[in-house]
């Protein structure tokens, strides 16, 4: 386990709420005994090596899971990508909302998606924009660099869209920009405000009615420029958030038994390189208020990109674009990934380098003794399996 890793373990853990308890555990056992456990054999009988393989959490709050599903979704959304301009908004919310989202964060979280991806879909159906839908694809963004609590949407939208029957090309021919960021500041501002007054939230300890009014006075900020280099570029871009968590173990500088230092970008100081020291406990909460409630959804899709019948419809505008068809989505392999992004084979033999590691036990531990008994018995001797309940 390393020194990151071993902070999901620490005794402030106890103040968070069982869901919360519940991560923290996930992410202190993940690549450890507790988590089970592959067994495989070298295929060459003169080695015969044996060696064991921790399985992993697969939580998506995790830093050691998700690098492998982030490419996978990239690939995905690559195939997707048509002939035309695509551009990066980002939709904010105001700071003084924080209090309120973190008692009500399913329900705002989800109003954050549905205000700006209305404000973006009524803003291309308008004739003077583009008159049509767009294809959205948002992803929602709960940390700052210093693990600090500011949700927002990041979109990857088209400068082009589909009206149902046909095509419609983007009508800003330098894609400039895609729609006015004033506009979009007011109706999406509007939206929220409209939305947020029809739900019942819990507003214990909170002057619910003062937050209303100073949020009700601000600007509301939309990030709305051209795209950068290309359609690629972007979805590139953005798919560093897709399985992202609010901070990675190659941002920590180091880990001891009061304190947490890690890196950081200050943005309001020429994006310059700094280290930040938090206590423990305060590091701990600051990353727990980035989980995410459970069963939701933060990586979604919108007009002509919404999930239902999409293969369908992109397939129906590749037509009228005269391009071939999608290609079938092939699952490949974490092995064949490996091999191509590192040149690794991780199915070769680490001893004798020519015979295949092959998997001959799937296994996972039920108690801490026999976790300890299973992996004594492993090390002094091959010839006696571990004491483990099969999956």
């Amino acid at each position: 386990m390393t020194e990151f890793q071993s902070l999901f373990k620490d005794a402030s853990i106890q103040h968070f709420n069982s869901y919360s308890q519940s991560i923290f555990k996930q992410l202190s056992i993940c690549h450890t005994a507790q988590k089970g456990m592959h067994r495989l054999r070298c295929s060459e009988e003169k080695c015969g090596k044996e060696q064991v393989q921790y399985h992993a959490c697969g939580n998506r709050h995790c830093p050691h899971c998700g690098g492998f599903k982030r490419e996978e979704w990239i690939e995905n959304r690559m195939q997707e990508l048509l002939p035309t301009a695509y551009y990066h908004l980002v939709f904010t919310l105001p700071h003084e909302l924080n209090p309120l989202i973190l008692g009500n964060r399913k329900y705002l979280y989800k109003l954050l998606f549905n205000s700006a991806s209305q404000t973006i879909l009524q803003h291309g159906k308008m004739p003077e924009y583009l008159g049509a839908d767009c294809g959205i694809t948002m992803i929602l963004h709960t940390w700052g660099q210093e693990l600090t609590f500011h949700p927002h949407v990041h979109c990857i939208v088209t400068a082009g869209g589909f009206n149902g029957k046909e095509w419609i090309s983007a009508k800003r021919k330098k894609n400039n920009f895609l729609f006015p960021e004033k506009s979009l500041q007011k109706m999406y501002k509007a939206k929220f405000l409209d939305g947020i007054a029809k739900l019942n939230l819990k507003k214990e300890g909170l002057d619910y009615d003062n937050i209303i009014r100073e949020i009700g006075f601000k600007k509301w900020n939309v990030y709305a420029k051209a795209p950068f280099g290309g359609p690629a570029q972007v979805v590139e871009y953005v798919g560093r958030y897709t399985h992202k968590i609010a901070i990675t173990k190659h941002r920590i500088v180091s880990v001891n038994d009061k304190e947490v230092s890690f890196r950081y970008k200050d943005y309001a100081d020429g994006d310059k390189q700094k280290t930040m020291t938090l206590s423990r406990a305060e590091f701990l909460r600051r990353f727990e208020l980035h989980f995410l409630p459970s069963r939701f959804t933060k990586i979604r899709h919108y007009g002509f990109l919404q999930n239902n019948s999409k293969r369908k419809r992109l397939n129906l505008i590749r037509e009228l674009l005269t391009l071939s068809p999608l290609s079938p989505i092939i699952k490949i392999p974490v092995q064949l990934r490996i091999l191509e992004k590192y040149g690794k084979d991780i199915t070769l033999c680490p001893c004798c380098k020519v015979g295949k590691m092959e998997l001959i036990e799937t296994k996972r531990f039920t108690t801490k003794t026999s976790i300890n008994q299973s992996l004594n018995r492993f090390t002094m001797s091959k010839n006696k399996e571990p004491t483990l309940e099969k999956e």
